[in-house]
């Protein structure tokens, strides 16, 4: 029986149109992610899969339902006890990238260990991260004068190095071409291989599906099959 890191339980997201009319994001979503699995939630522009993935991580509150992760329910925590969450033990990763533009790959992945209160030897840890991405060599370099593929490697190398439990990774590959999207891919598979780590992505690439481990699609704010 496989471990689970995080329950969706009925989660429905409503928000008001302009008419006044409510429209229903997500209409009772039950699902349960794998812990140290690569988990992707597949679906069209619109299908609602964004929308549970900020749920999914404190982002942002349900309508109703709620999210328990490791046996702490969202919704008996403070928002004070959602952002050390967020902080401490969970880790993002941007289609935007969302690099600081005037800090270098180092003092990138160096800011986001000094907003986690990271206790560790900083230096040891920014240089194994960015050695694990493949850019020990790019590391003094500012995010312009880095490809597209580049960028996003530091941005996960900044996800990973406070040693989150979960990363949450909303169309990391969306803005990236075909081989810099399958390296991606290919680096969050040896994160969960070798740091353990539990990741949740988002895409409505049908040539990453084969790579997750498991696969939700969503549709009109519904879960409508698994792999």
């Amino acid at each position: 029986m496989e471990n689970i890191m995080i329950q969706a339980k009925n989660i429905k997201k409503c928000f008001t149109l302009g008419s006044g009319e409510p429209f229903y994001a997500l209409k009772g979503i039950n699902i349960d992610i794998p812990t140290s699995k690569l988990t992707i939630l597949k679906g069209r522009s619109g299908s609602g899969k964004t929308t549970l993935l900020n749920i999914l991580s404190a982002l942002d509150s349900p309508t109703e339902g709620d999210i328990v992760i490791e046996d702490r329910a969202f919704s008996s925590m403070t928002e004070n006890q959602k952002e050390l969450l967020r902080r401490l033990e969970i880790g993002f990763v941007f289609q935007s990238v969302a690099l600081i533009p005037i800090m270098n790959a180092y003092e990138n992945v160096d800011f986001g260990l000094r907003l986690a209160n990271y206790e560790g030897n900083r230096d040891k840890r920014i240089k194994e991260v960015l050695d694990m991405v493949g850019l020990s060599s790019r590391m003094y370099h500012m995010p312009n004068q880095m490809s597209g593929g580049e960028q996003q490697r530091v941005a996960i190398a900044r996800a990973v190095a406070h040693k989150p439990k979960v990363i949450f990774a909303d169309e990391p590959t969306g803005a990236l071409d075909t081989a810099s999207g399958l390296n991606v891919m290919k680096l969050f598979k040896e994160l969960v291989a070798k740091e353990n780590i539990t990741i949740v992505m988002t895409t409505h690439d049908p040539n990453l599906m084969e790579l997750g481990d498991v696969v939700f699609e969503i549709e009109d704010g519904e879960i409508v099959g698994r792999d």
